[in-house]
Parts: C-alpha cells; sequence; structure tokens
C-alpha cells in the first residue's frame, strides 16, 4: 500500500509517529458488515435471542459447560466463513502502516 492510499489527518499521522504504540478501539459493529452478528442488536443481536447471564458468565459455564460450550462453538463455526470487510482491511493497513514507520500496534 502506498502512503498516498491512506487519507489521514496530518496531525494524527504525526502523533502516530510520536506514539510508543497505537491501539484502536472499535464496537461490535465493525463486524458486522462481514456477517457476525453483534450482541446488543435489538433485532438480531446475540442478546436478543439468549440471555447472557445463562451463558456469558464463569457461573453459566459451571451450571452447564456443554450448553456453554456449544454456544461458544456455534460462534466460532458461524465465523469461519466470513470474509473481512473494509474496516477490517483499513485496520490492518493502518498497522503495516504504523510498523513500518516504526511504531507498534
Amino acid at each position: 500500500m502506498g502512503e498516498e492510499a491512506l487519507k489521514i489527518d496530518e496531525g494524527l499521522v504525526e502523533a502516530m509517529r510520536r506514539a510508543q504504540g497505537v491501539v484502536v478501539l472499535t464496537g461490535a459493529g465493525v463486524s458486522a458488515e462481514s456477517g457476525i452478528p453483534t450482541f446488543r442488536d435489538a433485532l438480531e443481536g446475540m442478546w436478543s435471542r439468549y440471555d447472557p447471564m445463562e451463558l456469558a458468565t464463569p457461573e453459566a459455564f459451571l451450571r452447564q459447560p456443554d450448553v456453554v460450550s456449544r454456544w461458544y462453538d456455534e460462534r466460532r463455526v458461524g465465523v469461519l466463513g466470513c470474509e473481512p470487510n473494509g474496516g477490517h482491511v483499513a485496520l490492518a493497513d493502518l498497522e503495516r502502516w504504523v510498523v513500518a514507520r516504526g511504531g507498534r500496534f
């Protein structure tokens, strides 16, 4: 990727050059475009169909290890056919850009 391909504010570029490391925080929605369900979407989110207290806590696992393991396995299998979307590609490009300039991502 050429440097000209990224359109990043120069102040941000300079801040990334000086940074000891760069961290990017996103929400679950960054993967929704790839077909990975979010957790909180009212209609299609994971928690619209399941009670998080029944599946996503250590106590839930202790109560029903088979059920909780199966739920996580289904989620893992569900993402196997997904492809990265533009947001994922942009983050990977940004990481390569930062690392190529001696930064840490």
